[in-house]
């Protein structure tokens, strides 16, 4: 195990030595019983260390004897690809009862049981060991966590027999309608987490992945498809979840691979579209007010702009704190939403469709206000819920569930 005065003394160096000083000094507490001293991001980074601890340790442990498994291991009869590309099926896409075998219909909100989605949890899983074990040797600063990150990644982006190939053509297809759509680039959006594991693992212990290098090459290649095909293209314009999404994950492979052009890009985009478009002066986003699950995408979308704000801001921009002249932002965003978690009922619309009593859970977006805004109420809305839902509705719309990888960039808040 190296030891942490031995590394380079990055601001994620002293996160480490700052995990270790705060775990060192306090008895673990349980989830919902731990409480923010006061506001400081002191005090909710202490608590919110002390919250992860015996979960991610203990999801590590079991992590570490899981085989790597990845799409090559389950091909869909109805893919057009190979047995590398990433196929998915459009979730509110249904046989006509009038025309069974023809082309499927849409029923908004309703998702068929019967679709194959076998590739989004491949996804869903590895975003979660990686990050997990990210999360423990950030904790622990041990080699085994690496090791077994190691594992995951050689098999998913540089093993020649079962990698995925670096690009989302069959995502989201319609059977009698089409092979793939850009909107299935929002399939993706669980490499984020898998991205930013690396970032801040390099940060770390530089050169202790050995598959880190193959790893950014494939990211690349597939940040270029994201840029360049035309279904990246076209979902990048999506004006609503969907353009928030492409942008949330583009921007974490560009952190990775070290492309600001884009990183800079996105800002503008964050600002000039997301914030003074797409948001209300109330903080709520219309298109997803509409949908026939408001409550549920309301909830994405906040989390992914907050996800996008964690990854854009720095300290020469602050996107946690851009407004526009009438207020929109994103403390608004968090504010619109805040007392539809902290009660569910007080709702004013109708109830989703599917999945209404499995919402909320913990929201990213909620954490990394609290720290950022320097409000323990944030905190609390999300420590209260629960941190490991496993209803696949919620899971797909819950790419980031590990904060702890997340600290690097929150700490910037705390001398504000």
């Amino acid at each position: 195990m190296p030891a942490v005065n031995r590394l380079p003394f990055t601001l994620s160096n002293r996160l480490a030595i700052l995990c270790i000083a705060l775990l060192g000094s306090a008895p673990v507490a349980h989830a919902n019983s731990v409480t923010p001293a006061d506001d400081s991001p002191a005090s909710i980074q202490s608590q919110l260390i002390q919250t992860e601890h015996s979960r991610i340790l203990t999801k590590a442990t079991e992590y570490l004897s899981v085989k790597p498994s990845t799409i090559v291991d389950y091909v869909s009869p109805r893919s057009s690809g190979t047995a590398h590309d990433f196929y998915s099926e459009g979730d509110y896409w249904w046989p006509n009862p009038e025309d069974p075998s023809g082309p499927y219909i849409r029923r908004d909100g309703l998702s068929n049981p019967d679709n194959f989605i076998k590739h989004r949890l491949q996804l869903i899983e590895l975003s979660d060991i990686v990050a997990t074990l990210a999360s423990a040797y950030i904790l622990e600063q041990d080699q085994k966590y690496l090791t077994q990150i190691d594992n995951h990644l050689n098999a998913w982006f540089m093993n020649g027999k079962t990698k995925m190939a670096p690009h989302l053509n069959y995502g989201q297809a319609i059977k009698g309608r089409n092979t793939g759509r850009s909107i299935g680039v929002i399939d993706t959006i669980h490499l984020t987490e898998v991205a930013r594991s690396i970032y801040q693992l390099e940060q770390l212990a530089p050169g202790a992945l050995t598959s880190s290098a193959a790893t950014k090459k494939w990211f690349a290649e597939y940040l270029q498809w994201l840029l360049e095909s035309p279904f990246g293209q076209t979902e990048r314009q999506h004006p609503n979840n969907h353009g928030v999404c492409w942008a949330m994950q583009a921007a974490a492979f560009a952190q990775l691979t070290g492309n600001t052009q884009l990183l800079d890009e996105i800002r503008e985009d964050f600002k000039n579209v997301f914030i003074k478009q797409m948001m209300a002066t109330d903080g709520s986003f219309p298109a997803e007010l509409a949908r026939t699950k408001p409550y549920g995408y309301s909830l994405f979308v906040l989390d992914a702009m907050a996800t996008n704000a964690q990854l854009l801001s720095n300290a020469e921009h602050d996107m946690w704190r851009f407004s526009t002249k009438d207020g929109r932002g994103m403390q608004r965003a968090v504010e619109y939403m805040l007392p539809y978690v902290q009660d569910k009922s007080s709702w004013p619309l109708k109830p989703d469709v599917l999945y209404w009593d499995n919402w909320p859970v913990r929201q990213p977006a909620f954490v990394f206000a609290a720290l950022h805004f320097k409000n323990s109420a944030y905190f609390n809305a999300w420590l209260t819920e629960e941190a490991d839902p496993s209803e696949y509705e919620v899971l797909r719309n819950l790419p980031v569930r590990h904060p702890l990888i997340w600290l690097d960039a929150l700490s910037l808040g705390e001398n504000k």
